[in-house]
Formats: C-alpha cells, sequence, structure tokens
C-alpha cells in the first residue's frame, strides 16, 4: 500500500481499474504521456485480480504509473476507491482502461473544473472506435420511463427529446453545459468532494455506481459538467464483454434496480422491474412473430437477451 502523506502531491491523480484489458490498458496510458495536461499528474493502476495476468509488465513500459494489485476481483466501484486512497491529487480522473486520450482533453476538464465554482464533475465527449459520437457522453438521471424507452435508434432520431436531451453532443459548443449524469468511462472530479460524498457506493459491483456518484454530488450542491472540447475515444465494455453476455445484461438491470431502491425507495425498484418484466414479454412476442421473416440469428441473440431480463424480473436467475 503506498503512503501517500509521505509521497509529493500532484495536481491530478488519474485511475485505471483493469480487469483482463492489459492491451487497451498500454494504449490508454501511452495515449496519457503522448498527451500529457500542463498540470503534474499521476496514473495508478488497480489491477483486479485480472485471471490473464501480465500487469507486471506495465511497470517496465511506464516505471512512473503506480500499480495496486488486488487480490479479488472488488468490481468497478471498489477498485476505484482503492485507486483513490492509493491516490494524492487535489483531482481525480477514473478513466475506463478501453479509452484513449486525444488533444487537450485533460487540460480542458481540469481547467473546466477549476474555473466552474459550482462544478464538481465534468466529462468529455466520448468517441466510439469508429470515431463516431457515443450518445452514453452525457445522460439523464434515470427514470422508468426513459429506461423503457433507451432505445438507440430513438435517441438519435429525437436527439432533444427531454428524456435523454443528447442533442448538444451533435452540436459545437464552446463552454461546458450543465447535464444530469456523466459517466464513469471519463470522469473527472474534485477530490474533497469525492470525499465528502463517501466516494462510489460500495454496493454496486459494476454499473450504476456512477449514476449514483453524479447523483450524491448533486444532492450536495454541486453540478456535473459536459466539456465538448474534451474528447476521448471509448471502445467500450471491453471488460465485461470477456464475461458472458447475459452476466452483463443481468448486472445492469440488477444495478439499476438497487439505484432505484437507494434513490426512491423500495416500490419505485419495484415498479421498475415490473415494468422491465412486462417490456420483456411484449419484445420476446413481437420477436416470436418476427423470427420465420427475419434474421434468424440476431432475432435469436436479441431473445436471449430479453428472455434473460424476464427471467431476472420474476425472480428466478441465479443472479436476481
Amino acid at each position: 500500500m503506498v503512503n501517500v502523506e509521505q509521497e509529493t502531491r500532484v495536481e491530478l491523480s488519474i485511475i485505471c481499474v483493469n480487469w483482463n484489458s492489459l492491451d487497451y490498458l498500454r494504449e490508454c496510458i501511452a495515449s496519457i504521456y503522448e498527451h500529457s495536461p500542463s498540470t503534474s499528474f499521476e496514473i495508478i493502476v488497480v489491477d483486479n485480480a485480472s485471471p490473464e495476468g501480465g500487469i507486471e509488465t506495465l511497470a517496465k513500459e511506464f516505471p512512473e504509473i503506480k500499480i495496486v494489485e488486488s487480490k479479488d476481483n472488488l468490481g468497478f466501484a471498489r477498485a476505484n476507491n482503492l485507486g483513490f486512497r492509493n491516490s494524492t491529487g487535489e483531482l481525480l480522473l477514473l478513466l475506463n482502461p478501453d479509452t484513449k486520450v486525444l488533444g487537450r482533453a485533460l487540460d480542458e476538464m481540469c481547467r473546466a473544473l477549476r474555473s466552474l465554482p459550482d462544478a464538481g464533475i465534468v466529462g468529455g465527449k466520448l468517441l466510439n472506435t469508429d470515431l463516431s459520437v457515443s450518445t452514453t457522453s452525457i445522460q439523464k438521471f434515470p427514470t422508468i420511463v426513459n429506461q423503457l424507452l433507451n432505445v438507440e435508434s430513438l435517441r438519435l432520431r429525437f436527439p432533444a427529446c427531454p428524456l435523454w436531451d443528447i442533442a448538444p453532443l451533435f452540436q459545437d459548443r464552446a463552454t461546458p453545459l450543465k447535464v444530469d449524469v456523466i459517466p464513469g468511462a471519463c470522469l473527472m472530479v474534485r477530490r474533497e468532494i469525492f470525499q465528502q460524498v463517501g466516494g462510489f457506493t460500495e454496493d454496486y459491483f459494476i454499473y450504476a455506481e456512477d449514476i449514483d456518484l453524479n447523483f450524491k454530488v448533486n444532492e450536495l450542491g454541486y453540478s456535473s459538467y459536459y466539456v465538448a472540447q474534451a474528447q476521448v475515444i471509448h471502445h467500450g465494455g471491453k471488460s465485461s464483454s470477456r464475461q458472458a453476455s447475459q452476466w452483463s445484461t443481468i448486472m445492469t438491470y440488477r444495478a439499476m434496480s438497487r439505484f432505484y431502491q437507494r434513490t426512491r425507495g423500495y416500490l419505485y425498484a419495484l415498479a421498475y422491474r415490473a415494468t422491465m418484466g412486462c417490456s420483456a414479454l411484449i419484445r420476446l412476442f413481437l420477436l416470436a412473430l418476427a423470427f420465420p421473416f427475419g434474421d434468424r440469428q440476431g432475432i435469436r441473440w436479441t431473445a436471449s437477451k430479453w428472455g434473460t431480463v424476464l427471467k431476472w424480473a420474476i425472480g428466478i436467475n441465479s443472479l436476481a
């Protein structure tokens, strides 16, 4: 364990949590050094007991970084909190290993966080691997309605819809924009605020912990800001995608249910579960009708997902 009291404090601590994403992490770290911020910084890698191993090779390639190895897979929230306890920076950047920093992204986020008095969190424009804009760059606080209608084609067709309001992603913005949620793939937060809210809520293993953090910061009276000039490539889901896809599906819905219970109460969480179950049932019925006429392989994959959601909703899945 690094004794942060004996370490020279820096202005920015960049924390990357790794689980079986070594190749992406190597590219991520290289991009940070290629586009280094003008402020002093440190990079802390928390390895979540990755089965593939090899984390020690990073120390040889990048001797300046700090590596914290966990004996167990702590999940995203607890691992980031562990990285925080080993950090010294007044600003924290929580950065997924499957990201790549572009241009002056780090400086732009640091500048925004320091210049906006009410800013607790800032984030940039996330780009997909093909450099298209990721619609997950900004989010509204989730409700049953916007989750029920959370369909990518709808979001892209009606980007200004108040249920998700992603229109700013496709505009040329020169100033930071106040939003509800900055995703955890690239999230910069003031150290003192992260401490005040108790860091990530460790009830979450993976997914929704970033929404919960934005919510807690908002409850404290601070805001989250989107900085369009700060661009970061996010390849997306490269750790969880290596596990069974249905595990990822279950963990997503389970995390959202936990968030609703924490912030809106048991009955709202129960209503969310029932609504998602009904939605899954309707989708499965429509997929069955389409099966003889459509892409059967694609329909089978989609049906598998919604079958998993239905099982979760009625409580017969092992992870429910």
